[in-house]
């Protein structure tokens, strides 16, 4: 069963309402997927020499805070669930051990570093309980917002969510804490 219900994760009161609205219903897996990549449509503010200051806050807010505060809210629903998996979506950029791809993004890498972080240490707070935290990189996919970059070894969204979706089906709580390719390959950190 698919549920569709709409909320802000930057706003504590919409997320906590939504988890009063949903007590008692078993989750699961919760995928914590919103973040942003970009702050008030540019991508300039991400630049050395054009650091924003204020837009790091928006993706510290967003890409960090805003799952932990849903995973948090939701944790029960997780834990009453028979899978009991919390996804969160990461990127490529976040990853320290390799040279960046781009010369910027500087928010949005060091946003998803912090939530790999904050996942790894939340695997290992839930594992006793069952609970499986596993961090997806969904790969180079072509969104409608990249639809004109088309670089080499970019892939359709059904084939990074049919990838992950599969993925998600095999995982076990051996796999808690891993930063995996949207079709299972391990990531580097």
């Amino acid at each position: 069963l698919v549920r569709v219900e709409k909320m802000d994760v930057t706003d504590q009161a919409q997320i906590l309402a939504l988890a009063t609205k949903l007590e008692g219903q078993p989750i699961d897996v919760l995928i914590n997927n919103a973040g942003i990549y970009q702050y008030q449509g540019t991508y300039d503010n991400q630049l050395f020499g054009k650091l924003d200051f204020d837009a790091f806050d928006a993706f510290f807010h967003t890409n960090v805070k805003g799952p932990m505060m849903v995973t948090q809210a939701f944790i029960d629903h997780v834990k009453a669930s028979r899978q009991k998996k919390v996804i969160s979506i990461s990127t490529s950029h976040s990853m320290i051990t390799r040279p960046p791809m781009v010369k910027g993004a500087f928010w949005y890498g060091s946003s998803k570093a912090a939530l790999n972080k904050n996942m790894m240490t939340l695997s290992h707070v839930l594992k006793p309980e069952g609970v499986i935290v596993v961090l997806f990189h969904p790969g180079a996919v072509l969104t409608e917002r990249q639809a004109d970059l088309k670089f080499p070894g970019m892939i359709e969204t059904t084939t990074s969510v049919g990838g992950m979706i599969g993925a998600i089906e095999r995982l076990t709580i051996a796999d808690t804490g891993r930063f995996l390719l949207y079709d299972g390959t391990p990531q580097d950190w």
